[in-house]
């Protein structure tokens, strides 16, 4: 260990900090002491896994393309335009962050259900209906992660310095090419680790889904609502599904371990900038 300067960590701060790792890293730790190893073989190749994993990558991906789309105009409108009521569309924004799971699947069938403000006008127009449907599980997704990804971005984009902003400016460029150009770039990194990081968010979204869904194999049973339903008749095969997830989490981390795991990690650049 190297000498700190300014002398021994006191025991009071030491051992909160102790016992919080140990609160976040003990489950874990239980969870893969608990799995019966001999189930996972079954496990992994059985059709229902296969079907909901795959659905859960399917959906996760597209609404972090949805999350992209939307989510970065919005964040560059955040991180760079000054504009009356800035504080408070971003406090909405951030809403569904702290929103109980069952309340946002909720608000989403008020919203976009066969007789929501928005649904029953697109079902009229158009015959569909995004309840208890792949793109409702989507939309989930794109409810609970968008927030976060935005934040993120934006946090990456404040951490751009403007100043090549001006100076494109000063050159003649617009501002969209200027977006183009210059800040899209300069922010790439931390957009990218905001993606990842939303897509890990939306990969885990169960409360949402169904409660605005359902969960029906196949269309809407994504991983989280397979463990739910699954733990309810096998606890081991339960055990044996969450260590699947445990494990695309672990691989997320790994993608991020530049950026978000080091020392000036995306707490550090990222989130703290916005």
């Amino acid at each position: 260990m190297t000498h700190d300067p300014l002398g021994r960590p006191p025991a009071v701060l030491m051992v909160p900090a102790v016992l919080a790792v140990l609160v976040l890293v003990v489950p874990l730790v239980a969870l893969v002491a608990a799995t019966d190893w001999s189930q996972m073989p079954a496990q992994l190749a059985s059709e229902p896994l296969r079907e909901a994993l795959r659905l859960s990558v399917v959906t996760s991906t597209v609404a972090m393309l949805v999350c992209l789309v939307l989510g970065l105009p919005l964040a560059w409108l955040l991180a760079r335009v000054d504009f009356r009521g800035r504080g408070l569309v971003r406090a909405l924004v951030t809403v569904p962050l702290v929103l109980p799971p069952v309340v946002a699947g909720i608000a989403l069938r008020d919203a976009f259900g066969r007789t929501g403000v928005i649904g029953e006008p697109l079902l009229e127009l158009t015959g569909f209906a995004f309840p208890f449907t792949t793109w409702g599980v989507v939309l989930a997704h794109v409810f609970v992660s968008l927030p976060f990804v935005v934040i993120a971005i934006e946090g990456a984009l404040r951490s751009a310095d403007p100043v090549y902003d001006a100076a494109a400016a000063t050159l003649g460029a617009t501002r969209w090419t200027t977006f183009r150009r210059v800040t899209v770039p300069l922010a790439v990194p931390g957009i990218l680790a905001g993606m990842v990081l939303g897509w890990a968010r939306s990969l885990g979204e169960f409360g949402a889904t169904i409660t605005f869904n359902g969960n029906y194999p196949g269309t809407t049973q994504t991983m989280p609502t397979l463990i739910y339903v699954t733990r309810q008749a096998d606890q081991g095969a339960a055990q044996a599904l969450s260590l699947v997830m445990l494990a695309l989490s672990l691989a997320v981390l790994l993608l991020l371990r530049d950026r978000w795991l080091g020392d000036r990690g995306l707490g550090g650049r990222g989130l703290a900038a916005a």
